[in-house]
Formats: structure tokens, sequence, C-alpha cells
């Protein structure tokens, strides 16, 4: 049995013979019962492995899969990521401080994002991770750390490529961007890094993200690869690592369907193969957040209400969009749709409603006019893919109401 009513297109979870979610083998509300309390995010620590295995079993061996954790920086999902990828990107100290402490070896963990400080650049470099350098000021307080400890620090060249992935939900590169240095000014760059003494060791190009269109992402690939060639003779020291960004995608709608990954993986085989020619010992790297661990999250909330207005059924929950942001529309979408939800156990008569969280603003909404099981107070609600982007993304003490709980299971 499976609950493609309830949200059609989405990959079915299991469910037992009451009809109830299963998760980490076990039925969701005995789950809930041992975390303690809603609302809490729960996430499937065999769903992401199986995601991360079949990931493997179409890419070439020489392409290494690093784990982005500003998708979700739970420390024990963290954890879970270092014994499944070949490294950990990192986007600030604090993320940094949890994958060191999850065990992520320093050689294969990576720090990108702008506005890095000096105390965090210095901490990046006495750890010894590889920066993604995004500014020119980057190499001169680098330079300084280095200095300090005798130590040069490991760094690559994160690039604001000329060119945007097309179809991605959040475009990285392309016109006038923040993050990395511009195309144009690589050579400068580069030189820049050789004269201030650092250990360069390759590039960053991260164009976009949430892209369901493979020919969209292999074309982004191919073209960053033909950029980074295009510098082979300016570059300081042997290139080590290309880092081609990620981009992959996960449905959210029912008129969404999965990323075809085979495509990309044979673009990326075919890329590989490549760099052994053009730059021996080098490696390909993609890094990705959302594809490993989106749809192994579950977030669930109980309801506390059943409110009928002028014919309009709202089920109020005790978890809202304070938790999770981007399930009420409010974080970054240009129209809001609604994510897969369902009530759990509730599979025969079904109803049209309206989720609803306890905050007093008409944007806590969950679930708009949605089909759904037909659901009482004491019911649990559980809102699909929320294993990326959903409780550290979100305003959490907007209103002073309870946080919610975290599991993996």
């Amino acid at each position: 049995m499976n609950i493609e009513r309830a949200h059609p297109g989405m990959l079915a979870w299991p469910v037992d013979a009451a009809g109830e979610l299963m998760i980490g083998g076990r039925p969701l509300s005995r789950v809930v019962a041992e975390v303690g309390r809603t609302p809490c995010y729960l996430y499937d620590r065999a769903r992401i492995a199986g995601r991360m295995h079949g990931l493997r079993g179409v890419l070439p061996d020489t392409v290494r899969v690093h784990y982005a954790m500003k998708a979700n920086p739970m420390p024990a999902l963290v954890g879970h990521m270092v014994s499944l990828a070949d490294g950990i990107d990192v986007a600030s100290a604090g993320e940094l401080r949890i994958a060191l402490d999850a065990g992520a070896d320093p050689m294969h963990v990576s720090f990108a994002g702008p506005g890095k400080s000096a105390a965090e650049l210095g901490q990046a470099q006495a750890a010894g991770v590889l920066v993604n350098i995004e500014a020119f000021r980057e190499i001169d307080i680098l330079a300084r750390a280095a200095a300090a400890t005798g130590t040069p620090a490991r760094v690559a060249l994160r690039v604001n490529l000329p060119f945007e992935l097309k179809a991605s939900g959040m475009k990285m590169t392309g016109g006038a961007r923040q993050f990395g240095i511009d195309a144009e000014e690589v050579p400068t760059a580069l030189r820049a890094i050789a004269a201030a003494g650092l250990a360069f060791e390759g590039f960053h190009m991260f164009a976009g993200s949430q892209n369901l269109r493979h020919a969209a992402i292999v074309e982004a690939q191919s073209r960053s690869y033909e950029l980074a060639m295009e510098w082979a003779g300016l570059l300081p020291a042997p290139l080590r690592s290309l880092n081609l960004g990620g981009g992959f995608g996960i449905p959210y709608a029912a008129n969404e369907s999965a990323l075809d990954v085979g495509p990309v993986a044979e673009n990326l085989a075919g890329l590989a193969a490549r760099l052994c020619d053009d730059a021996p010992g080098a490696h390909l790297v993609i890094e990705l957040g959302r594809y490993l661990v989106g749809d192994a999250g579950l977030y669930v909330a109980r309801v506390v209400d059943r409110k009928v207005s002028r014919g309009q059924v709202f089920l109020v929950v005790d978890g809202g969009m304070h938790h999770h942001l981007a399930a009420s529309g409010n974080f970054g979408q240009v129209m809001r749709r609604n994510y897969p939800v369902a009530v759990n156990g509730r599979t025969g008569a079904f109803e049209t409603a309206s989720v609803v969280g306890p905050l007093c603003t008409p944007l806590d909404l969950l679930g708009d006019r949605m089909e759904l099981g037909v659901a009482e107070p004491g019911d649990l609600v559980v809102v699909f893919q929320s294993g990326a982007y959903g409780r550290s993304a979100s305003p959490r003490d907007f209103l002073g109401h309870p946080d919610a709980a975290e599991a993996l299971v």
C-alpha cells in the first residue's frame, strides 16, 4: 500500500497494515512517542543511505560526492553523511565545527561563502580545510594566517561563471553576484594566490540549485569544465580538484518529475575521463545537499483543532512556518505551491482541507486546500520532502512558540 493519493507524483513511503506511515522500520506514531513531542522533524537514515548508494551506482568511481551541509546541519545527520560521502562542504565556522566534531577528515572538507570573517578564515586555515576563495581580501587574510602558523592555506578559487544554470530554483552565477570571483578576474586572482604563497588546489563552480532538467545540468557542468581548462596554463600549482557544484533537484509538486540522473552521470564519466588526460592526478567533485537528504525527512505536527469557516476546513496544527518556512512558501518561492502533505493513518474518506499553524499571520500555511484524509484533533499531519532547508532555514523564534524536535531514525 502507498500514499500516492495524498501526494501524487511523490516517491511513496511504506505504510503498515493499518495505514500508518513507517519510518526507520517503525510506525510513525511510535517514533513520535519516542521523540516525546510534536512538532518534530524525522530523518530516515536508511533512506539517505539508499539515495547515496543509488547515486554511486550510476556515477564513475572517479567522481567524488560531497555533502553540502547547509541543506541540513543536524549533527547526527552530518555524522551519518561523513560515513557515506567523500567529503563535507560547509558555509560557516559553525558548520565547520559540526563537521569536524562529526569526524570529517579536514582534507575532505571545503569552506565556501561570501563575507567570511578573518576569524573564520583563520579557523579554516588552522584546521587545514580547503577554503573556496570568493574575494581578493580573503587571499590577504589567508596569507597572514599562513605566515603566522608556517603552513600554507589550502585554497580553491570559486568562480562567478559567465552563464546561469537554466531552469534552476536559485541561480548562483551569471551577471553580478556576491558569490565568487568574476570569471574575467580569474587570471588576476590566480597571480595573487601565487604571490601570496597559498596552496592552490582547484576551482569551485556552482551554477545553481534545485534543477530537475538533466540537460541543463549537463550543459552547465560541461561549460564549467571547458572554462576551467582555459585557465590551465595560468595555474600556480597543478590542478588537484575541480568542483562542478550540484544543482540536482527533487520534486515537490504533483506536476514535477524526478531528475533523470543517468544522462548527468554519463556526462560526468566523460568529463572525468578527459580530466585524466587534461590534468593527471586531479579529480572531479559534485556537492549535493537537498538531493541526498531532502526526500528522507518528514515534518510532523499534531492537529490541535478542526475548524470550519464558511465551508472551508482548516486543520490547525501545533507547528507551522516558524519551523518549516519553505513549506509555507516563504523561502524564496516566487509562487506558493503545496509540499506533499498527508494525515497519518487516514486513508479512507478524503476531503479538501487547509493545514495551518498557531501563528497569528495568514502566512502560517502548510497546505492550501489539499485533498487529505479526514482528520480530527490528535491526528498527526506529515509534510514530506522535508529533509532539507527545514528547521535550520526557518525563523524558529518568531512569536515565541516552542522549537521543533529532530531525530535521525
